[in-house]
């Protein structure tokens, strides 16, 4: 009795990220985002009705009605760099798309749909500062970054000489860097555009020393569902959707041109 139980069991308990997230999510008309809450232009919550709202958001919303039809619902869950990928595995959340860079490493236990957004990693300073790019980060400069994310690597590779100060949310890194905690704050430019537009005191400086492409990251193996997210952004190509968000969030950001994401 004992052991058919555990069959049943060990038949009917496969683990929720092992699950066809394609299958489940067309039934169900949804899908499970793992989105940022602290991303200005990408994902913020908005505390006047604490709804999290930004570009990846729309694209989200728009990738599950181009799936599933115009009454699929997008669900959301507040993530950060740190967490995405554990919650992502454990099967919390069916997708991410969260500023996420498309790295080697990181396609080696998760899949990713095609780059929805070309970023490039840059420097966000204090106007006025000496710092002009990453060949000023010197012995003694202090570098601002965030926990868990791509571009604390990369700067650490750029600029070795220089000391990096992790934070656990790109909130955190902008507060420390305005309150003299460091030097610069590296990132993409998307995310630094949007900080450089909250206080134009601080400006984007030195151009992109890096390729950064984000892609939407769902668990390894799902490859029907990765094939309908790709062909979902297609979709939303072809009908416009995707120029009218892009401008939408960031056609007021001084020098963007919609070229720059790979439009």
């Amino acid at each position: 009795m004992l052991l058919g139980l555990t069959l049943v069991l060990s038949s009917c308990g496969k683990s929720v990220a092992e699950q066809d997230v394609y299958t489940t999510t067309k039934a169900n008309k949804t899908i499970i985002w793992g989105v940022k809450a602290d991303t200005r232009l990408f994902g913020l919550m908005n505390i006047k009705d604490s709804e999290i709202q930004g570009f990846d958001i729309d694209i989200a919303k728009a990738v599950t009605k181009a799936m599933y039809g115009k009454d699929a619902k997008a669900e959301l869950v507040q993530v950060t760099s740190d967490t995405r990928v554990p919650l992502l595995k454990a099967g919390n959340i069916d997708a991410v798309i969260a500023t996420m860079t498309i790295t080697p490493d990181r396609k080696k236990v998760l899949d990713f749909s095609t780059p929805y957004f070309n970023a490039g990693q840059s420097l966000l300073v204090k106007s006025g500062s000496p710092i002009k790019s990453v060949k000023d980060l010197k012995k003694g400069t202090k570098v601002i970054g965030v926990q868990g994310s791509n571009s604390v690597l990369n700067i650490k590779k750029a600029a070795p000489e220089a000391t990096v100060l992790q934070l656990s949310d790109y909130a955190q890194a902008f507060t420390a860097l305005k309150s003299g905690q460091g030097d610069a704050l590296t990132t993409d430019n998307g995310i630094l555009y949007g900080m450089s537009k909250q206080d134009p005191n601080y400006v984007v400086v030195g151009g992109s020393f890096t390729k950064e492409p984000y892609g939407i990251a769902v668990n390894k193996g799902q490859t029907k569902f990765v094939k309908a997210i790709d062909q979902a952004l297609i979709d939303i190509k072809k009908d416009g959707t995707y120029a009218k968000l892009v401008n939408k969030w960031f056609g007021e950001i001084p020098g963007f041109s919609i070229k720059e994401v790979g439009y």
